[in-house]
């Protein structure tokens, strides 16, 4: 049975990938890490410094960092669930070049995310206009650990939803 669900995530300091490997072991999805073409160093990561490269990013809304091996193809995948870290309150940037980089059209976009102080806030909404009208965006939720409990509770009944709608 081909799967149709695929975990994204962007993780810089490895949070959002130990939850992003559980979604994927847990529901049996594909994996794909978005890593950045320039890995950020802790001094990039410094919010605490306005001139560093994340807050430089992030107070620029038209900044996309580049991802360094862009070939995934979508084609095959009917639900996508994107996870990323909150940066001021929204995804960081480089999850716009990665919806900006492929066409999710007809599809269904589970964002999740994980924050040390802030939930999904508008972050999720915030991404809308980075995807054609007709993709079916699933409200955001917030998960900082790999709980398999959890995430069950956070995920299941949409990933539920999708499975009955493709046949499953």
């Amino acid at each position: 049975m081909t799967n149709h669900i695929l975990t994204a995530v962007f993780s810089a300091g490895g949070s959002t990938r130990k939850v992003g490997k559980a979604i994927s072991d847990i529901f049996c999805t594909d994996f794909y890490e978005i890593l950045p073409r320039e890995p950020y160093t802790a001094a990039d990561l410094n919010w605490l410094s306005k001139k560093s490269r994340s807050s430089v990013e992030m107070n620029d809304p038209s900044a996309r960092p580049e991802i360094a091996e862009n070939t995934l193809d979508i084609s095959s995948y009917d639900t996508i669930i994107i996870g990323y870290p909150i940066w001021w309150g929204l995804a960081p940037r480089i999850i716009e070049t990665f919806l900006e980089s492929h066409d999710f059209s007809g599809k269904r976009i589970i964002p999740f995310c994980t924050s040390g102080g802030s939930g999904i806030g508008r972050s999720d909404m915030e991404l809308h206009k980075n995807v054609s009208p007709d993709v079916i965006w699933e409200k955001g939720v917030q998960i900082n650990r790999p709980n398999e409990k959890t995430i069950r509770k956070q995920l299941g009944s949409v990933l539920q939803q999708q499975s009955d709608n493709i046949g499953h």
